[in-house]
C-alpha cells in the first residue's frame, strides 16, 4: 500500500507553466514515466511528463539535482527502455518521483537559485518521439470485465452467456509481444481465414470485422522467481504502473479459428499502448473498492482474496473511446465520443491477475505487460469495443458527418483515453493510445 504523501497535495503547483492547466493529463501530482527520444540524441531514454513537457532524467541526474535513491534510480534512465528502473523495484521509483516533485514544483530551491535550469531539463512533447515504454518480453490478456464477458458470450451462447470457469478463476491467454507498437502507428488491416455461414470453405482475405478493444495495462516491475508464486497481498510490490492498451482485433477471423485454443491471428497482428506509465504512488488518491459481486456468486478461492485488495483493489479511472474517420477529418468535425467506462467495473482486480498468473510458478519479468481485457460497464454507452458496441454490427453508430459504424474502415482513427477525478485532489491522465486503420 502507498501512503499519500505531500506529491498528492491539490493545492501543488509547478514552476512548468503548462501543468497547471485544467485540461492537462500530467499535473504536478501525476509525473508518469516514458521512453522518447528527439533529434540529436544519440539513442531514446527515459523521460517523465509534465504539462507539456518532458523531464529528461538524464539530464536532472547531470545538473546534480537528484540524490540518494532517486540518484541510483536515475541511473537506469539512460537505457532506452524502462526495464532497467523497474528491476530496482518500487522504492526506488518513488524514491525518483518524489524527488522529482520537490524539483518541479514552484518552491523548488534549484529551480529559484537558477532559473535557467529549464531549457536544461525539460523537452517540449511537440519536438520529441514517443516510445513503446518498456522492452515487453511477454504479453498477457485477460478477460477480467463481467460485463464484456456476459454481453459476448449472450451473442453466441444466449442461454448460457458465461462458461462455469469465468466466476471462479481469471480468464487470459498469452499475447504476442513482438507487435506491439507505440501511439500513433499505423495498424494495417489483416488478412486471415473467415467463413460465413456454418458450412462450406474457408475463403483467405482482408477482415470485415476489424475492432478496438479498450483495456488497461498492468506493467510488472519487479519480477519473481520461477516457482515462486506472487501472493496476493504482495502483488501491487511487483507492479510498476498502469498504461492504456488497444487489442486490435479482426472478429471474423477470431470466430473462425478460436475454438478450440482460442486467439491466435485475430489478436496477433498489433497491440497499441499508451507511451506514459503511471504508477501506483500517483494513483493512489483514486482508489476503490473493488467490484461488488452480486449475492450468489462464489467469493474467489484464498489465494485471490484479500481485505485489503477488497477494500482497495479498484481504480476509479474513467475511459473513453473517440473516433475519426478520414471524411470527418476532411471536414473539421470533432472526434466522435464512442463509449465511456470505468476501471471499478472489473470483476477481478490487478492485484488479482498477478496472484493467479503466478500461482502455478509462472515467473514474471520486469516489463512484462499484463492487459484487462476489455473494459465495458453495464450500459450500452460504457461497452468498450464496437462488437458489443453495435451487437455483432446490428445496430450501428450514426456519427455526426452522416457516416455510420459496424466495424471499423479504412482511414478510421481510434483514440483510448484515461483520467482520475476526485474532490480534493488534481486531475490525472494517461495520455492518448492512438492508432490508424490503413488497408
Amino acid at each position: 500500500m502507498t501512503p499519500l504523501d505531500d506529491t498528492h497535495r491539490g493545492d501543488l503547483t509547478s514552476w512548468v507553466e503548462t501543468a497547471g492547466k485544467s485540461d492537462t493529463d500530467f499535473p504536478i501530482q501525476n509525473l508518469p514515466f516514458g521512453v522518447f527520444s528527439r533529434a540529436g540524441m544519440a539513442s531514446p531514454r527515459v523521460g517523465i511528463a509534465i504539462g507539456d513537457q518532458i523531464l529528461d532524467v538524464v539530464a536532472a541526474r547531470r545538473e546534480g539535482v537528484l540524490a540518494g535513491s532517486a540518484a541510483a534510480a536515475a541511473e537506469q534512465c539512460a537505457h532506452p527502455r524502462l526495464n532497467e528502473l523497474m528491476a530496482l523495484g518500487q522504492r526506488h521509483a518513488s524514491a525518483l518521483r518524489r524527488a522529482v516533485s520537490a524539483l518541479l514544483r514552484d518552491s523548488s530551491p534549484a529551480f529559484r537559485r537558477d532559473p535557467s535550469i529549464a531549457s536544461r531539463l525539460l523537452v517540449p512533447m511537440h519536438e520529441a518521439t514517443l516510445h513503446v515504454p518498456a522492452q515487453i518480453g511477454d504479453y498477457t490478456d485477460f478477460y477480467a470485465s463481467i460485463h464484456h464477458a456476459t454481453n459476448v458470450g449472450s451473442m453466441f451462447r444466449p442461454d448460457s452467456p458465461l462458461l462455469p470457469n469465468y466466476k471462479w478463476v481469471p480468464i487470459g491467454y498469452h499475447g504476442r509481444a513482438s507487435s506491439i507498437v507505440a501511439t500513433g502507428s499505423e495498424v494495417r488491416r489483416p488478412f486471415g481465414q473467415t467463413r460465413d455461414g456454418s458450412d462450406g470453405a474457408p475463403t483467405m482475405a482482408a477482415t470485415r470485422r476489424l475492432d478496438y478493444e479498450l483495456e488497461v495495462g498492468v506493467f510488472i516491475g519487479q519480477g519473481n522467481e520461477l516457482g515462486a508464486p506472487i501472493p496476493i497481498d504482495d502483488a501491487e510490490r511487483h507492479i510498476f504502473g498502469l498504461c492504456l492498451v488497444n487489442d486490435w482485433s479482426a472478429r471474423d477471423i477470431q470466430t473462425w479459428e478460436y475454438q478450440p485454443l482460442g486467439p491466435f491471428l485475430a489478436k496477433n497482428f498489433a497491440t497499441t499502448v499508451s507511451p506514459w506509465v503511471v504508477t501506483l504512488d500517483a494513483l493512489e488518491p483514486y482508489r476503490a473498492h473493488a467490484y461488488q459481486r452480486p449475492p450468489g456468486d462464489p467469493g474467489p478461492l484464498p489465494y485471490l482474496h484479500s481485505d485489503s485488495d477488497v477494500h482497495r483493489g479498484g481504480i476509479d479511472i474513467t475511459l473513453d473511446v473517440w473516433l475519426t474517420t478520414q471524411r470527418m477529418r476532411a471536414q473539421g468535425v470533432a472526434p466522435f465520443l464512442v463509449s465511456r467506462g470505468s476501471f471499478t467495473e472489473m470483476y477481478w482486480t490487478i492485484s488479482q491477475l498477478v496472484a493467479h498468473h503466478t500461482v502455478n510458478g509462472c515467473n514474471l519479468r520486469p516489463g512484462d505487460l499484463l492487459a484487462s481485457g476489455t473494459v465495458s460497464g453495464r450500459t450500452k454507452e460504457s461497452r468498450g469495443c464496437l462488437l458489443e458496441r453495435t451487437w455483432r454490427g446490428t445496430e450501428p453508430l450514426a456519427l455526426p458527418s452522416g457516416e455510420s459504424r459496424t466495424f471499423l474502415q479504412d482511414g478510421d482513427e481510434v483514440t483510448l483515453r484515461g483520467y482520475c477525478e476526485r474532490a480534493g485532489f488534481a486531475r490525472i491522465g494517461f495520455g492518448e493510445c492512438k492508432g490508424r486503420i490503413v488497408g
